[in-house]
């Protein structure tokens, strides 16, 4: 079986599991998720702790992959409702820049006409010198609209403008050698 399945997950103060069916919710203080356990895995909580189970060994080889995710996805779900996760953004290049209108983030990153992302229930846009910030408590959610914002204007390679993650390496290539000396 899988060894991050075994490990169980602690509830943190003020988290709560409900179990109906197959479906499992989350509350904490920043609201609640939920997630449709696959059939074969089942939760329970004891003391403090929430463990994750095979129900059956039918199909040990499958069983074992949806074991280590089901376990990965609750306690990102645990520590979604009580901490949140953040993806943060870089902005660079010459006139790059984005605001915040409302719940909508609007970009200026070198077209014609300013690019809106509309922010999804459950997420939030903080722009500060050009670093965005994407904030939210499904980990899910928040990848997938910071992936959506770096697809607008990914870096390019020769100058590095774009939108890249923070800290994020971009492979810069040297662009035209100039001509050999002598040759005409």
């Amino acid at each position: 079986m899988s060894k991050i399945g075994k490990l169980p997950i602690e509830l943190k103060t003020g988290v709560l599991l409900t179990k109906e069916d197959n479906l499992v919710k989350i509350s904490g203080p920043k609201g609640v998720l939920t997630f449709s356990l696959p059939s074969g895995i089942d939760v329970k909580t004891e003391e403090d702790k929430i463990i994750v189970f095979v129900k059956n060994n039918k199909n040990a080889a499958e069983m074992s992959a949806l074991f280590g995710l089901s376990r990965a996805l609750i306690a990102n779900m645990v520590k979604g409702v009580t901490e949140g996760f953040e993806k943060k953004l870089e902005l660079s290049g010459v006139g790059y820049r984005g605001q915040i209108s409302g719940n909508d983030l609007i970009l200026s990153v070198g077209f014609s006409h300013t690019v809106k992302i509309q922010a999804p229930e459950g997420i939030k846009f903080s722009v500060v010198e050009n670093k965005i910030s994407v904030c939210g408590m499904d980990k899910t959610l928040v990848g997938d609209i910071a992936a959506k914002i770096r697809s607008v204007r990914p870096p390019e390679p020769y100058k590095g403008k774009g939108i890249s993650y923070l800290g994020e390496k971009i492979r810069r290539k040297a662009g035209k050698v100039a001509k050999a000396v002598g040759t005409k």
